[in-house]
C-alpha cells in the first residue's frame, strides 16, 4: 500500500512545485526585461532632449549635432547598444556606430512608426534565454508639438538573458530542495498514516498463525485507524476468548467422560468373565472401548496443544531424530519394515524438542503402519537456507490427490483405510504443535508408491 500511496503523493506536490515555479520562472525573465526597457526608455528621453534644440536654421545646431554625436558613439561603445535619432523620412540626425541604418521591417521598423505618431513604442516581444533576441526601443522628438524626429536604441540582450537563466537555475535549485523535503514529509506522513495498517496486518498474521494473543497498539495513526485498531483488538478478544471455551469445552468433555469409560470398560470385562471366551461381541465391545478412550486422549492431547506455548531453542535436529528412529526401530523390525535414517551430518534449527519428537513419532508411527513387510521407511535430515526439513518417506499405498488434500484435518481418515487403528488426530496434533513454533508440515506423492511427509522447522528464530 505504501508503494502506491508515496508514489501518489510524491507527483502531487510535484504538480504544485511545478504549478508554482513556472510562472514564478516566466514572471522573473519578465521583470528583467521589463527593467531594460525602463532604462532604455530613460536614455531615449535624455537623447530626445538633446535632438530637440537641433534645427537646420540654427547657428549652433551643427556644434550640437557634434555633442549629440559624440554622446552616441560613446553611448554605443561603452553599452555595445545602437543608437540614433532619424528624421520623419529615415534620414539619420545622428547614430552610432556609423554602418546602422533603420531596418525596413521588423521590430525596429514598428518601434520607429509607433514614435512618429507622438508616443513612446509598445514593450517588445519577450525574448528567452534559449533565443538570441534583440529590444528596440523608440521614443519621438517633439518640437512644437510635432515629431520631428525618432530617438532608436536597439539594444542586445545577451546579459539579460544570462541573469533570467541564473536565475532560474536558482528557482530549479529551490524546486529540487522544495521536492525532496516533500518527498521526506511524504515518506513520514504515509508512515504515519500506514502505521495502524501495518501494525494492523502483522498482527492479523500473527492470529492466522495461531499466536492468538497479538494485539494491535491504537495509539498512533489518524482518528479512523485508531478506531479500526480498537474494534480490531475487540474481535481478536472475542474470538480468542471463544476458542478458549472451545478448548476448555474438549479438555473437560475429554477429561469427564475419561471416569465413565473407563468404568464402563470395566464392567464389561465383569461381563466377559460370564460369558464364552472366544465371544465376538465382547471382543468387538473391547475393541471399540479401547478406541473411544485413545479418541479421548487424543481429544485432551490436542486441546492441550492448542493452549501451550512453544519452548523454541536452537538445537541440532539430527540426533533428535536419530533417538526416534531409534525408539520406532523395535516396531519396523517386528512388521518386517526396514526404517533408516539419511541425510546431513549435522542441521541445526529454532524448535520446541518436545513438540518435534510428538510430531516425528506420529509421521513414522503412520509410515509403520501402513508400510507393507519387506518394504523401506526413510527418514531423512536436511538444512536448507531457510528451513530445515526432516522427510520421512514410505512405500505403503499412498493416498490420492483428494485424500491429500485432507489429509491432517480433524478426525479425517481414508476409507481405505478404517479397519487400521487410529483416531485420526495424530497429524492434526502435529500440524499444531509445529505451527506453535513456526514450523509446518506438508504431503506429497512418493514415485512410484507410497507418501512422503516433510516436516519443517525454521533456521532462525521465529519474529527476529
Amino acid at each position: 500500500m505504501r508503494s502506491r500511496l508515496l508514489p501518489l503523493l510524491i507527483v502531487l506536490m510535484a504538480a504544485v512545485l511545478l504549478t508554482l515555479g513556472f510562472p514564478l520562472a516566466i514572471s522573473v525573465a519578465a521583470a528583467e526585461q521589463q527593467r531594460l526597457v525602463i532604462d532604455r526608455i530613460d536614455d531615449t528621453a535624455r537623447f530626445a532632449a538633446l535632438a530637440q534644440s537641433i534645427t537646420d536654421t540654427s547657428p549652433d545646431s551643427e556644434e550640437r549635432r557634434r555633442t549629440l554625436q559624440t554622446d552616441l558613439e560613446l553611448y554605443a561603445s561603452v553599452y555595445d547598444i545602437r543608437a540614433g535619432v532619424f528624421f520623419r523620412d529615415d534620414r539619420a540626425l545622428a547614430k552610432a556606430p556609423g554602418f546602422w541604418t533603420l531596418p525596413a521591417e521588423g521590430e525596429g521598423r514598428t518601434a520607429f512608426n509607433e514614435a512618429l505618431l507622438g508616443r513612446r513604442s509598445h514593450d517588445p516581444p519577450q525574448v528567452w534565454p534559449w533565443r538570441d533576441g534583440r529590444v528596440v526601443v523608440a521614443s519621438p522628438v517633439v518640437r512644437d508639438g510635432d515629431v520631428v524626429a525618432v530617438v532608436v536604441l536597439d539594444s542586445p540582450t545577451g546579459e539579460m538573458r544570462s541573469r533570467i537563466l541564473r536565475t532560474w537555475l536558482f528557482i530549479g535549485l529551490g524546486e529540487a530542495l522544495a521536492l525532496l523535503v516533500a518527498v521526506g514529509a511524504a515518506v513520514r506522513l504515509t508512515g504515519w498514516v500506514l502505521l495502524p495498517v501495518r501494525t494492523l496486518d502483522a498482527a492479523t498474521h500473527d492470529i492466522a498463525g495461531g499466536r492468538m494473543r497479538s494485539r494491535v497498539a491504537a495509539s498512533a495513526g489518524p482518528p479512523e485507524l485508531r478506531r479500526l485498531a480498537r474494534s480490531f483488538n475487540e474481535m481478536a478478544d472475542n474470538v480468542e476468548e471463544v476458542l478458549e471455551q472451545q478448548r476448555a469445552f474438549v479438555a473437560d468433555a475429554s477429561h469427564q467422560l475419561r471416569n465413565p469409560l473407563a468404568a464402563l470398560l470395566l464392567r464389561i470385562e465383569l461381563l466377559a468373565l460370564e460369558l464364552p471366551e472366544d465371544s465376538e461381541e465382547i471382543a468387538a465391545v473391547r475393541t471399540e472401548g479401547k478406541r473411544l478412550a485413545r479418541v479421548l486422549d487424543d481429544l485432551l492431547d490436542l486441546a492441550l496443544a492448542e493452549h501451550a506455548e512453544a519452548d523454541l531453542q536452537l538445537i541440532d535436529i539430527v540426533p533428535l531424530a536419530a533417538e526416534r528412529v531409534a525408539s520406532w526401530r523395535p516396531m519396523a523390525e517386528r512388521e518386517g519394515v526396514n526404517l533408516t535414517l539419511d541425510g546431513a551430518p549435522a542441521a541445526t534449527a529454532w524448535a520446541d524438542p518436545v513438540a518435534l519428537s510428538s510430531a516425528l513419532d506420529a509421521v513414522i508411527d503412520n509410515a509403520l503402519k501402513f508400510t507393507p513387510a519387506g518394504e523401506d521407511v526413510t527418514v531423512t535430515v536436511a538444512a536448507g537456507a531457510v528451513l530445515t526439513t526432516v522427510v520421512v518417506a514410505d512405500r505403503g499405498p499412498g493416498l490420492t490427490e483428494a485424500e491429500l488434500e485432507r489429509v491432517g484435518d480433524r478426525f479425517w481418515r481414508s476409507p481405505r483405510h478404517q479397519n487400521v487403528s487410529g483416531s485420526g488426530l495424530g497429524l492434526s496434533i502435529s500440524r499444531v504443535l509445529l505451527a506453535a513454533g513456526g514450523g509446518s508440515i506438508a504431503y506429497e506423492h512418493h514415485a512410484p508408491h507410497g507418501l512422503r511427509v516433510t516436516v519443517s522447522v525454521p533456521r532462525d528464530l521465529p519474529g527476529s
